[in-house]
């Protein structure tokens, strides 16, 4: 068995190489430019992982974890145009350093390629693998399309559930469909597969709960970012529905004239009412919640424990981290 670190040098190892043909430049050299800006590579290696649960790693799950690294930087490509985004990665985005219609088409060839990986999947899986993929891929752009929804409405308008499955949509179903291709290829049941995809959605989920909670009531230091960043822009965060749902009419009334006026105090004020709220205890206990759900799941994929240890591993440090 590998460790996730490990298999992220077997996976750089190979997609580090250029992606794409020279000619043109003015369409390759943009999609190649995002892919050489770094990132963690966390969906392809869960893909191998995936694999690795249920036999060794075959050529198959490289394909299909290119497939998903290209997909998750074409999402972002595009993320990044809608957002009006500068910076990914503390470098240019790809719309600012080349231009919007550059962007675009880089985005397109870059989904188009995935299908070029996919389709070198032998043939008796290509059909199960593509359909998981397409599923995600689709889940993906829904959850893009009611985030923007969100954006337009009060944040008292949003329904927690909603927002849950928001989040899972946009984020955790990529991460939980990088885990079952890497099953397919690895002979697991559809009952391990479903379990296994449980997992990773509910990770997922828990992720970003732990990624809110950082940017309120994390270290700025480690975290790598000013501290109170979604706060200052009014962003819909677990912490912020969730606070508006359990303070008083007068707290309420107070975080309203907060994201209305932004004074310069404004992040202590917003933090001081989530304190008095207990919105950041409750995010530690729903964090915790979606934790046992996700490992619920780990423990009920039928094969030997110590298979398991690199996914446990690797949830554990995605979800106590402090940057």
């Amino acid at each position: 068995m590998h460790s996730f670190k490990a298999l992220s040098e077997k996976f750089e190892l190979q997609f580090g190489k250029r992606q794409f043909p020279d000619f043109p430049p003015n369409l390759y050299d943009p999609a190649q430019y995002i892919l050489g800006i770094g990132g963690k590579r966390i969906r392809p290696v869960l893909t191998l992982l995936g694999n690795e649960l249920f036999d060794e790693i075959h050529a198959d799950a490289y394909h299909a974890a290119n497939a998903i690294e290209l997909f998750h930087n074409f999402t972002l490509i595009h993320d990044d145009i809608m957002d009006k985004a500068p910076l990914r990665r503390g470098k240019p985005t790809v719309h600012t350093k080349y231009s919007e219609p550059a962007a675009i088409l880089a985005g397109d060839v870059m989904l188009i390629h995935c299908y070029d990986y996919l389709n070198k999947i032998q043939l008796r899986l290509q059909q199960k693998v593509t359909v998981v993929f397409n599923k995600a891929a689709r889940e993906v752009c829904e959850g893009q399309q009611l985030d923007m929804d969100m954006e337009q409405m009060r944040p008292e308008q949003v329904n927690y559930t909603d927002y849950v499955n928001m989040i899972a949509l946009k984020t955790s179903v990529l991460l939980a469909a990088s885990l079952q291709l890497g099953a397919i290829i690895g002979g697991g049941s559809d009952g391990n597969q479903g379990h296994l995809y449980e997992f990773g959605k509910n990770v997922g989920i828990a992720f970003q709960i732990q990624d809110d909670y950082l940017d309120a009531f994390g270290d700025p230091e480690k975290f790598g970012k000013q501290q109170g960043g979604d706060i200052l822009i009014n962003k819909k965060t677990f912490l912020l529905l969730k606070a508006l749902e359990l303070c008083t009419p007068a707290q309420k009334a107070h975080l309203h004239d907060l994201m209305e006026r932004n004074p310069d105090n404004k992040v202590a004020e917003v933090l001081q009412v989530f304190h008095d709220c207990k919105v950041d205890a409750w995010a530690e206990k729903e964090k915790e919640r979606f934790c046992n759900i996700a490992f619920g799941h780990l423990d009920d994929i039928a094969v030997l424990s110590k298979r398991k240890e690199p996914l446990r591993e690797l949830a554990d440090f995605l979800l106590t981290r402090q940057h």
